[in-house]
């Protein structure tokens, strides 16, 4: 298609405006699609600023890029204005280390995890390679939150790869730190039937806290209380210790250092837990729900505090 010159200079403009931009379907927070999520992915890891832009937002934008670069897919990626590629080159790159080099960053490591294959699991693994033809690795995919998926696939020679008594385990090099110590295994018991994998390193669930917990942390500076119902509701009823809120949005608690503890407050603990969810995703890693929201804090540690 022929490109209007406005969106042209639009487009443009975006991308003078920032080094790195990425065309893609959702936000890096809830992408619309895989490759979207891909994308985010391998540029999460890098730890470096970008801009995106919400395609699904802007039709005129998400048919005008697919002119601008003569490139047919969404996502793509720009690096001072020259466009990069779509999700599978970007992931290529960031596992190859081109995608540093392309932004002036180091290298990245590529030194092997360690990975334990147990006895069980192994037996598992070598039939289902061999029942597939043999020239198969195990590819291990655990994502920036952690999220873990063990596959079959062809070896990839960017990946690294960990040899298990003759078992191959792949990883790519932005996953290769988080996988350092994981353990794959077999189960066939309270944790269901079928490969489990184990990892140190995965951001600890939110954990319950009681009333009288949070209300001893808060006050000795251990934790931060975040009461995520609005406004009018904390008006009937909230608590004396300090506490955040979320009534500018959230950018002021996400941008707290990652080892710092939150624990959340509702009602009686639903939103709440919610919340401390999507903390923990982003990758809090002591967050907190507490037990009965405001309601349980009334009859366990201020009878005060109005019931409602």
């Amino acid at each position: 298609m022929s490109l209007d010159p406005q969106l042209r200079q639009r487009i443009e403009d975006l991308l003078q405006a920032n080094r790195i931009v990425l065309f893609m379907k959702g936000d890096p927070r809830a992408p619309q699609c895989g490759f979207s999520a891909k994308a985010v992915a391998a540029l999460t890891a890098l730890e470096t600023p970008y801009a995106h832009i919400n395609v699904l937002a802007d039709p005129e934008i998400r048919e005008g890029i697919k002119a601008y670069g003569d490139w047919p897919t969404i996502p793509q990626l720009y690096i001072d204005g020259e466009l990069v590629g779509g999700s599978d080159i970007i992931e290529q790159m960031s596992n190859s280390g081109e995608l540093h080099s392309a932004l002036g960053l180091p290298a990245p490591d590529r030194t092997p995890p360690t990975v334990t294959v147990t006895p069980a699991a192994h037996a598992v693994l070598r039939k289902a390679i061999d029942d597939a033809g043999g020239d198969l690795v195990v590819k291990l995919d655990i994502d920036p939150n952690y999220r873990t998926r063990l596959a079959l696939a062809q070896p990839e020679a960017a990946a690294i790869t960990v040899e298990c008594d003759g078992v191959r385990v792949q990883v790519d090099a932005p996953a290769a730190r988080r996988a350092d110590g994981v353990t794959i295994d077999w189960a066939d018991d309270t944790r269901g039937r079928g490969l489990v994998v184990d990892n140190p390193n995965a951001i600890p669930p939110v954990r319950p806290m009681s009333p009288v917990d949070a209300q001893a942390r808060t006050s000795d500076g251990t934790v931060r209380l975040v009461d995520v119902r609005p406004a009018d509701e904390r008006a009937q009823a909230a608590v004396t210790a300090p506490f955040m809120t979320l009534d500018d949005g959230p950018a002021a608690l996400e941008a707290l250092p990652k080892d710092t503890p939150l624990a959340f407050l509702c009602h009686h603990g639903g939103r709440s837990g919610q919340a401390a969810e999507r903390f923990r995703q982003l990758g809090f890693r002591e967050v907190y729900n507490i037990e009965g929201g405001i309601d349980a804090w009334s009859q366990h540690v201020d009878s005060t505090i109005p019931r409602y």
